[in-house]
C-alpha cells in the first residue's frame, strides 16, 4: 500500500471517528420520537381502556373449583353490577383481585401494567383498590370525624401519628366526603349510633378517604331501609365517573337504579353480561338464578 493510500485512509478513520452519525443523536437510538408513555411504578396505566382485567381465571379449593377460567374487564370510571346464584364465585373473585386468594392459574391485570398476582393483599390496597363487606366495619367508640380522619391517607409511624395534625387540604377532603356520604350532619355522632346503613356510608366514606381508583363492593345495601337504599344509589351514581366500581348485589330494583352493564356469575365463570334487562331475559340466567 502505497504512503498516500495509507494517509487517504488515516483520515477516513479520523473523519468517522468524530463526526456524528446523521439520524442517530435521539435516545431512541435515530429513530423518531414516538408517543408511547413510560409507566412510572405503581402507577396505574389505563391508556388501554381497562382499569381491571382479568382472563382464564382458575381457583380450587379441595378438588371444587370455584372459580372456572374466569375472563371479566371494567373500564375506568365505570359502575360494574355483577349478580348471580350463592356460590357462583362472586367472593372468590374479590379475594383475588385484593390478594386474599392466589388463582391456581390465569391473569389478574389492575391497569395495563400491574400484575396484581405479584402483590400481597396490604399492598394492593395501598395501589388503590378499596373492599367494603357485607357487614360494616367502624370504630364505633369514635365519632364519625374521627373515623374518617383515622382513616386519611397519611404516614402512619408512632411519631408522625403523635404529631399528626389536619392541614387545610386534608379538612377540605373530609369536609367533601361527609357531604358525599350523607353524614355532613352527623360529626360529631358516635358511629355506634349511627343506622346500620349510616355505618355502611362511613366505611365506605373511610375507603375514599384513601383516594382508591376502585371499589369492590359485597351487597351493600343489604339490611337498608328503602329511604337508605335510595340514597346509596345517589351516593353510587355521585362516584361513578370519578372511580371504578364494582358492586356485587341481589337487589334488582337496586341494581336497575345504578346499572348500565350487569355480569352474571354462575360455577365461577361468566354466563351472561349486558343491560339488566338483556340479563334477565337470557334464559340461562332465568333457569339458574332468577327462577321462572
Amino acid at each position: 500500500m502505497t504512503p498516500d493510500l495509507m494517509e487517504s485512509g488515516v483520515e477516513r478513520v479520523a473523519k468517522h471517528a468524530v463526526a456524528p452519525v446523521v439520524g442517530s443523536s435521539t435516545e431512541s437510538g435515530g429513530r423518531s420520537a414516538g408517543y408511547s408513555r413510560v409507566a412510572q411504578a405503581g402507577e396505574v396505566d389505563v391508556t388501554h381502556g381497562r382499569i381491571l382485567y382479568l382472563e382464564d381465571v382458575n381457583v380450587s379449593f379441595d378438588g371444587f373449583k370455584a372459580i372456572n377460567n374466569l375472563s371479566l374487564d371494567i373500564a375506568p370510571g365505570e359502575l360494574r353490577c355483577i349478580i348471580g346464584p350463592n356460590g357462583a364465585g362472586k367472593t372468590t373473585m374479590m379475594d383475588i383481585i385484593t390478594g386474599k386468594t392466589r388463582p391456581n392459574s390465569g391473569t389478574v391485570f389492575f391497569g395495563s401494567t400491574i400484575d396484581l398476582l405479584r402483590y400481597k393483599e396490604p399492598e394492593i390496597a395501598q395501589l388503590g383498590i378499596g373492599r367494603k363487606f357485607q357487614k360494616p366495619t367502624v370504630f364505633e367508640q369514635l365519632t364519625v370525624f374521627e373515623n374518617l380522619e383515622l382513616a386519611l391517607k397519611t404516614d402512619k409511624g408512632v411519631k408522625a401519628s403523635m404529631l399528626f395534625k389536619l392541614d387545610s387540604a386534608q379538612s377540605d377532603r373530609l369536609a367533601e366526603i361527609l357531604h358525599t356520604i350523607h353524614l355532613a350532619d352527623h360529626v360529631t355522632r358516635q358511629s355506634g349510633n349511627l343506622s346500620h346503613g349510616q355505618k355502611q356510608w362511613l366505611e365506605i366514606g373511610m375507603l375514599l378517604m384513601q383516594d382508591p381508583k376502585l371499589l369492590l363492593l359485597d351487597e351493600p345495601v343489604a339490611g337498608m331501609t328503602d329511604e337508605e337504599t335510595a340514597r346509596t344509589a345517589e351516593l353510587f351514581l355521585t362516584l361513578k365517573g370519578k372511580h371504578s366500581l364494582m358492586v356485587v348485589e341481589h337487589d334488582m330494583s337496586f341494581i336497575r337504579t345504578i346499572s348500565e352493564i350487569v355480569t352474571v356469575l354462575c360455577d365461577g365463570s361468566v354466563l351472561a353480561q349486558g343491560t339488566l334487562d338483556e340479563v334477565q331475559a337470557d334464559e340461562r340466567v332465568i333457569e339458574v338464578y332468577l327462577g321462572r
